[in-house]
């Protein structure tokens, strides 16, 4: 049976699976039967439909076919959610609690002109003003009442019957428009972070070949593919090694794979960061990461050029959520020296500093490293990952100080890098720091 045919019969078992009703009961023996496949392939059919969303692998129950849960919006809150943010009291609507709100009305205006802004999906943030509150429910929007005042018992059935929130809590207006306002801030950048599972193709399952096959059947697997890397399972599905066409050469056709290949292969989950996943294959001059679920299954494969591309992307997009660290850089211009040389000037801002009133060994590791990837930008290099740093304090360096970062590469080739970064203030060098780095390319 070619790889293309595995391909299909695999499609057929997804298919037939997404067919059954909810809570039907799913074995391996029963797929294998009924669409008459091997063992194996059914059950990594089904691993799969698990990993999907679309089947649940239950103590007692065994697998059953479920409901499939979307992913969560992270950049989406719930009226729960806004209820626990705010310590608030629901007072009616209960039902609705889970629903997602899709924008905020701050009720600062007469009843008339409030109406014209409020939509379904909405959330009406207002004090004690009863027929906001049911305008806003008529129109299809959850009510968050601040001061913690009550409402009118009309208004609570109405929020009942709906299924609409209304809650009730101590801030006020402001507190509680911050409150919300930091939630958003926190998730958009927590959205920025990219994960293994963003870029992993979840379509189809990973190119795999089993520890007891023969070269014979890898070389198929590498005609059939046109890729010179794989993962090697066991009986289970675990990646247990890997193979890579060199591997083989000279090798006899009926040799064993378990024989060649490299044992005990570092591999990543769908909810690794990018960032952990390039370091590895840096440090670990990986090319290929076998994806695993809970169950140490292999459910996928990203490769370094996965990587690379998915970090390229990310850099390309613009800000949705700003760190500590985007606040601060954003407060600095580059600037270059009658050599050309780039260097960096910013303030000392009072959130910079640490209790004895001088800048923070932290945030200046961090300004310093910033600095860095951006001299390296100038060299068209990739992405770095710091592997030292090492700093020497000459002068404290104090609140309102102007700082000019200045660094100068002093070793570069195609995977490692050093650079020299001295900081000036008032053109006195108060601290040099010696960064070395490798570089993902």
């Amino acid at each position: 049976m070619d790889a293309q045919e595995l391909t299909t019969k695999h499609e057929q078992i997804i298919q037939h699976i997404e067919n059954l009703e909810v809570g039907s009961r799913i074995s391996v023996r029963k797929i294998a039967q009924a669409l008459e496949v091997s063992d194996g392939t059914a059950y990594r059919a089904i691993k799969e439909a698990e990993n999907r969303g679309i089947v649940s692998t239950r103590e007692r129950t065994g697998t059953v076919r479920i409901e499939k849960k979307e992913p969560q919006r992270i950049d989406k809150l719930t009226f729960a959610e806004i209820a626990g943010m705010v310590d608030g009291q629901v007072l009616g609507g209960a039902s609705g609690l889970q629903k997602t709100l899709n924008k905020f009305v701050i009720g600062a205006m007469q009843l008339e002109a409030m109406i014209r802004y409020i939509e379904p999906g909405n959330l009406l943030i207002v004090g004690n003003r009863n027929k906001a509150h049911q305008s806003a429910l008529t129109l299809g929007a959850g009510v968050l009442i601040t001061g913690g005042f009550g409402t009118t018992p009309e208004v609570r059935r109405l929020a009942d019957e709906l299924g609409l929130p209304v809650i009730s809590c101590k801030y006020d207006t402001f507190t509680v428009a911050a409150l919300i306002n930091r939630a958003l801030s926190d998730r958009l950048i927590k959205k920025q972070i990219l994960l293994v599972g963003d870029i992993m193709k979840a379509d189809a399952l990973p190119s795999s070949i089993h520890a007891s096959e023969t070269v014979a059947s890898l070389k198929k697997l590498i005609e059939a593919t046109n890729h010179n890397r794989f993962p090697v399972v066991d009986d289970a599905g675990r990646p247990v090694g890997m193979i890579i066409a060199k591997d083989i050469i000279g090798e006899p056709d009926n040799q064993k794979i378990e024989k060649l290949m490299t044992r005990n292969p570092h591999t990543v989950t769908s909810h690794t960061s990018i960032a952990t996943a390039s370091h590895m294959m840096v440090w670990e001059g990986i090319e290929l990461l076998p994806v695993v679920d809970a169950g140490k299954t292999l459910i996928g494969v990203i490769s370094r050029k996965d990587v690379l591309k998915a970090m390229q992307t990310v850099q390309s997009q613009p800000q949705i959520g700003e760190t500590l660290e985007d606040q601060i850089w954003s407060a600095f211009e580059e600037v270059r020296n009658e050599r050309g040389q780039l260097h960096f000037r910013g303030p000392v801002a009072s959130q910079m500093i640490n209790q004895m009133g001088y800048i923070s060994e932290g945030l200046l590791g961090g300004l310093i490293t910033l600095a860095v990837t951006r001299t390296m930008k100038e060299h068209k290099k990739g992405d770095l990952l710091i592997d030292s740093t090492a700093t020497y304090y000459f002068a404290p360096v104090e609140i309102d100080s102007l700082v000019e970062i200045v660094p100068a590469v002093i070793e570069l080739s195609r995977r490692f890098c050093k650079l020299e970064v001295d900081v000036f203030v008032k053109q006195k060098k108060v601290i040099k720091s010696i960064v070395a780095a490798r570089v993902l390319d």
